[in-house]
């Protein structure tokens, strides 16, 4: 059988009998998600099925795909009440596969990200589950005490919003395929418009509705969060930005670019933004007057991240669906954050 991309099957396959349970069961991998980041693939043995992670092919962006990284924050998070998938185990050796890789349970629930399946989260009352098991799932991950899980030094929360603009702002130089004016401006409107940090705790770096399995039968439970490549520890109102633009609501022009999210949370009652907004601080008792600045925050994060991703496509090491109709999505975003920018109540963001 031919390897996919990214696994090297007579390799990997004698890893993977060492530490599961496989018995004389053939194995199959699937490719699933995009395939533009991370990649995962399911591991099939018969009815039972694993997950396996490993950092994309080629122009791998620095500090962006650490797959001891995720792997730790599983492990610290498995026994707590943010669900998680359960990780198994880490390859840490290149000579196996090419680049580290870790094995997790695979979970199995649905997740919204292009489209809902046929009768699911259609009523007002499940789009308000949705909405505030989003919420409620952020709440207990920025409510666990980082050195209660053996994350004490999993980050630097101090100095955390500094540091990301700096971080994103060298990305831009390594990434970028062409200057861009609109980048440039908005990393310097986020150094000198830095709020006084929230806090410190686990922070996900991806948080989003595509990024959640839900319950098939009960979509206001979250199955499990995925993706926690960028994991770290900083300020939580980061994760709550990032959120933000990912999140559709009636009246936003979703034709274009710009728009990350997809037309799901227009629907019957869904949070708008704003409800997204005061129900995590109904739920976490934070300040969330500053949060423009962490929505300009993450649409140039996210600016930037399209910028490695369409590069790696100009190289030709994008695969799975979809990848062939990557564009350079980098300005439209741009222009979003800098029409949030403008828009802002603090001077120092707006101009």
């Amino acid at each position: 059988m031919a390897d996919l991309p990214g696994i090297e099957r007579d390799r990997v396959e004698p890893f993977l009998r060492g530490v599961l349970p496989l018995g004389d069961e053939a194995l199959e991998f699937e490719l699933v998600g995009g395939g533009r980041s991370n990649l995962t693939y399911r591991v099939r043995a018969g009815a039972r099925s694993w997950a396996l992670r490993r950092p994309p092919l080629g122009h791998v962006i620095a500090t962006a795909h650490d797959m001891t990284r995720e792997f730790r924050v599983l492990s610290a998070l498995a026994d707590t009440d943010v669900p998680v998938p359960r990780p198994v185990a880490l390859c840490e050796d290149p000579a196996v596969n090419g680049a580290p890789f870790y094995v997790m349970e695979f979970c199995d629930g649905v997740v919204l990200q292009d489209e809902a399946p046929e009768g699911f989260a259609r009523t007002a009352p499940e789009g308000r589950a949705v909405s505030q098991a989003l919420v409620d799932t952020l709440v207990t991950l920025h409510g666990i005490d980082p050195a209660a899980v053996g994350l004490a030094d999993f980050g630097r929360p101090a100095g955390y919003l500094e540091r990301q603009v700096r971080r994103w702002a060298k990305q831009w130089e390594a990434n970028s395929v062409g200057e861009l004016p609109e980048i440039e401006a908005l990393l310097e409107r986020l150094a000198r418009a830095l709020p006084t940090t929230s806090d410190g705790t686990i922070v996900h770096g991806d948080y989003r509705l595509g990024n959640m399995a839900l319950d098939p039968t009960d979509p206001g439970r979250v199955v499990a969060v995925f993706d926690w490549e960028m994991a770290t520890l900083g300020d939580p109102l980061a994760d709550l930005g990032y959120t933000l633009i990912y999140w559709a609501e009636a009246g936003d022009d979703l034709g274009g670019e710009a728009m990350s999210a997809t037309t799901i949370t227009t629907g019957p009652g869904f949070f708008t933004r704003d409800e997204i907004v005061a129900a995590y601080a109904a739920g976490s008792g934070r300040d969330v007057s500053a949060i423009d600045f962490y929505q300009v925050l993450a649409l140039t994060k996210l600016a930037i991240i399209s910028e490695g991703i369409y590069k790696r496509f100009q190289l030709g090491k994008t695969i799975g669906a979809g990848s062939q109709d990557t564009s350079r999505a980098t300005r439209a975003l741009a222009l979003r954050a800098l029409e949030i920018a403008e828009g802002s109540d603090d001077p120092r963001l707006a101009r």
